[in-house]
């Protein structure tokens, strides 16, 4: 059966070549991975990258239903991240997950774990190794950070790195530091896709203004066709990062660790105030007390330490969410501006495609003029010919008179005709010069 399986299963990406056999057996799976029968893969079970918080990452087979469970997603979020369907650009922020889709990264996030679609692209390959990375150098300055933390407990001392610690970037909350590799990816992408652009844009828009040619358009025509395209998915980016920086709402629920640490202290307080009320049980069970005094004091320290801890955890959740809310708004300024700039970049391009459009444009119709002014001289030409044509069929007629007796009658004939034509054609001039038909 085993057998059967592995040759059934789909490869393993270049990923997850770095996984050990002894890391998986010992780590736990998913509800969906053991496929007792194989009518299971045609209910949607799919391959999955897992990468937790240590950067350990293992390919995984998970079907819809399972994933919709475990991150608390509907239908129509893991939809976007369906490579079948094309999608603009998306971030979205949850209770439990933020689900990510920019260009070829379309993953889950949630504060445990990333689980990203197992494919082959060079570029999703180069996001889970990038992500390993981080988060392995992030867990060496996180025990650094509490080594030195400690150390300055010990001697008293506040120091400005005691101070502010928290708000460096180097130790961002798991959530945070995979959407910081998910939008790197995404607008290094873009940027290089742009890049290219650039470099096969700029010379052939000069070799176009020095050699109008129908391949030459044609090939400029599918350059812009290109152009419209990535300009429309960079402006995409853009608009949602924009659109998340403008609401506070969305960048504090998009904050996962700490809304499960606080959900983690709920729960434990909640038992321990249940505990406080089980041994208040017991004590007046087994101890007579007064039945006047001892109950409002009891309900009365039960209210104090329920306000308390309600006012405690108000302020840590209104502080923490500031705290995010400002990290989170960094970290997306900064890609906002990196991809604002990719923008701008593109815009240029499209400027200068239209300003070479313009100047053909100009070209041509300089030729389209010379080509008339050429024309309106040869029709002039024409009608002054046809003079001599005039002149021969009068003659040509079968009568007879004088003229046709004197030998140089021909010759007056044809000098009168040419110099009535040539005047006639030197008004024809005169007057396209006084109404300003052709320059001359």
């Amino acid at each position: 059966m085993e057998d059967l399986k592995e040759r059934l299963l789909p490869p393993k990406p270049a990923s997850a070549l770095n996984l050990r056999e002894a890391s998986v057996r010992g780590r736990p799976p998913f509800q969906g991975v053991d496929v007792p029968g194989l009518k299971k893969r045609g209910q949607g079970l799919r391959s999955w990258i897992r990468v937790d918080t240590s950067g350990n990452s293992e390919a995984i087979e998970v079907d819809k239903f399972t994933m919709m469970r475990r991150c608390d997603l509907p239908a129509r979020d893991l939809r976007l991240l369906d490579p079948l369907f094309v999608y603009p650009s998306t971030i979205l922020g949850r209770e439990k997950a933020i689900v990510v889709n920019l260009e070829q990264i379309r993953c889950i996030i949630t504060a445990d774990e990333v689980l990203l679609l197992n494919s082959l692209d060079s570029y999703v390959l180069q996001y889970v190794v990038e992500l390993q990375r981080r988060l392995t150098t992030a867990g060496v300055g996180e025990v650094w950070k509490s080594e030195h933390a400690d150390m300055s407990r010990r001697r008293g001392s506040r120091s400005f790195e005691n101070v502010f610690g928290s708000m460096s970037p180097d130790y961002l909350p798991f959530e945070f530091r995979a959407l910081e590799v998910a939008l790197e990816a995404a607008c290094t992408f873009l940027d290089s896709q742009a890049a290219e652009l650039e470099i096969e844009a700029y010379p052939l828009l000069d070799e176009l203004t020095s050699k109008i040619s129908t391949l030459n358009l044609e090939r400029v025509r599918r350059l812009k066709s290109r152009l419209v395209a990535l300009t429309r998915r960079v402006q995409k980016v853009r608009d949602e990062i924009e659109q998340l920086m403008d609401d506070d709402g969305d960048m504090a629920e998009m904050y996962l660790s700490e809304k499960k640490r606080r959900m983690e202290f709920s729960f434990y307080g909640d038992q321990s105030v249940m505990g406080f009320r089980s041994n208040d049980g017991a004590l007046s069970l087994s101890a007579p007390v007064s039945p006047v005094s001892s109950p409002p004091d009891i309900r009365r320290l039960e209210k104090n330490l329920s306000i308390a801890r309600s006012r405690h955890d108000s302020m840590r959740s209104s502080e923490s969410a500031t705290g995010s809310i400002e990290e989170l708004e960094m970290l997306l300024e900064a890609y906002f501006v990196v991809i604002d700039s990719t923008l701008n970049k593109l815009t240029s391009l499209k400027e200068y495609i239209d300003d070479t459009e313009d100047f053909i444009n100009i070209q041509l119709d300089n030729v389209r003029n010379q080509l008339i002014q050429f024309e309106l001289l040869l029709t002039t030409a024409t009608f002054v010919v046809a003079i001599f044509g005039v002149v021969a069929g009068i003659f040509g007629m079968n009568f007879s008179i004088p003229l046709f007796d004197d030998d140089g009658a021909f010759m007056w004939v044809l000098i009168i005709t040419g110099v009535i034509g040539f005047a006639v054609f030197c008004a024809f001039v005169w007057f396209f010069k006084y109404r300003r038909l052709m320059p001359l």
